[in-house]
């Protein structure tokens, strides 16, 4: 969805969201299941309740009538697990954790699982301008702001209901002036688990005040399991011509290149690491693959075919659908061994990937690029589906 063609992708008049009261909900989790890739962890709903900014955290469990897991926490609107059958019908987590909340407070890479706004991605030294204002954001990587600055969405407890076995849906008020952002944005995100095996996410926000505006998940996949070892092996295609490359922060030059005859060549199915040590100042400054693709007008289940991703040794594969224009394909290269996973794990170099929906980094200071400025009597309306089969 490019949001300066509001009008065309049948955006709605701007409704009010109800205030979803926080839901704490009993779950169970499924039980430890052996897999050719690693155990799957038994998480105790009691280790994510707690209070935060005087607001209580929970863990929520989507199932379908396949037996699939989509496991989720509303402190920061997280994805902690989703267990999906490999190749030999035992279920794997797909996506990579840890077993509390309080782990997901000390981790030092804030990003696993979480729900990511105001502005998902970078913004150039932190400044944008809208309406003749310059906004300035705290920049919290780099000299750049990175994921909605100091205080994302990843550190906030969103209100959270669970309306049907397999839907969480979440909302939160991001008041005017969050981490300098111009707009009250009300923001719901509806999370669903199809019998499809299909964790499909509908993004809804308004404002009252000029905006920007970039939801997206960063959820870390390993379909091998997660702890099951490096990414490399797992083999991606990307329906991208284009990509948008950086400068050695990671902004984008504004101009928008061809893939063909680069490393960033996934037109055909390619292992992660195939490519990934060539020499090419682009990897340099990405440490490995950390760019947004320019995705094709390739159509597939009413939006765009965004990426196909197989796991080697799970068989599990991962297609991704999307209404954005892009796709960030991160290939885990700032991963340090600090944290430990749910499985027991480190999460070591290159050990999970991401693949984020979005619209483009630095798109406020890109005026070439599709725009993310939302005003008042608009909606903001986009969903990605990311579906599993073996």
């Amino acid at each position: 969805m490019k949001l300066k063609s509001l009008a065309g992708l049948g955006v709605l008049a701007a409704i009010g969201f109800a205030s979803c009261q926080s839901e704490t909900k009993k779950t169970s989790s499924t039980d430890s299941l052996k897999s050719d890739a690693a155990a799957v962890v038994k998480l105790v709903p009691d280790s994510f309740k707690k209070e935060i900014d005087g607001k209580q955290t929970a863990l929520y469990t989507l199932k379908n009538k396949n037996n699939a897991e989509a496991v989720f926490t509303n402190y920061g609107g997280r994805l902690v697990s989703l267990l999906v059958p490999n190749k030999d019908g035992k279920l794997v987590d797909v996506v990579v954790g840890f077993k509390s909340v309080s782990d997901y407070e000390k981790s030092t890479e804030p990003y696993f699982g979480a729900t990511i706004g105001r502005y998902g991605n970078r913004i150039a030294k932190g400044k944008f301008t809208l309406e003749g204002k310059t906004y300035s954001l705290f920049t919290n990587n780099g000299q750049n702001t990175l994921h909605g600055g100091k205080k994302g969405y990843q550190y906030v407890v969103w209100d959270a209901t669970q309306p049907a076995e397999n839907t969480l849906v979440l909302h939160y008020l991001s008041k005017d002036g969050d981490e300098n952002f111009p707009g009250n944005l009300d923001v719901k995100v509806t999370y669903i688990l199809t019998d499809n095996n299909e964790l499909k996410m509908d993004y809804e926000a308004k404002t009252d005040k000029t905006t920007v505006v970039n939801l997206t998940n960063h959820a870390f996949f390993n379909l091998n399991g997660d702890g099951s070892g490096t990414i490399l092996n797992h083999e991606v295609q990307i329906y991208a011509d284009g990509y948008t490359p950086v400068d050695s922060t990671l902004i984008p030059t504004g101009k928008i290149e061809k893939v063909a005859g680069t490393p960033f060549d996934f037109n055909k199915t390619t292992t992660i690491g195939a490519r990934i040590n060539d020499k090419n100042e682009q990897l340099t400054f990405g440490k490995g693959y950390d760019h947004n693709y320019v995705l094709n007008k390739t159509k597939a289940m009413g939006m765009f075919h965004a990426a196909t991703v197989k796991g080697d040794k799970s068989g599990i594969v991962m297609d991704i659908y999307t209404q954005e224009p892009g796709l960030q394909f991160y290939s885990g290269n700032f991963m340090q061994s600090k944290n430990t996973f749910k499985s027991g794990a480190k999460d070591d170099f290159r050990t999970a990937i991401a693949m984020e929906t979005q619209h483009f980094p630095d798109s406020p200071n890109q005026p070439a690029f599709p725009s993310t400025v939302l005003k008042p009597g608009q909606l903001y309306k986009t969903s990605s589906i990311y579906k599993f089969t073996k």
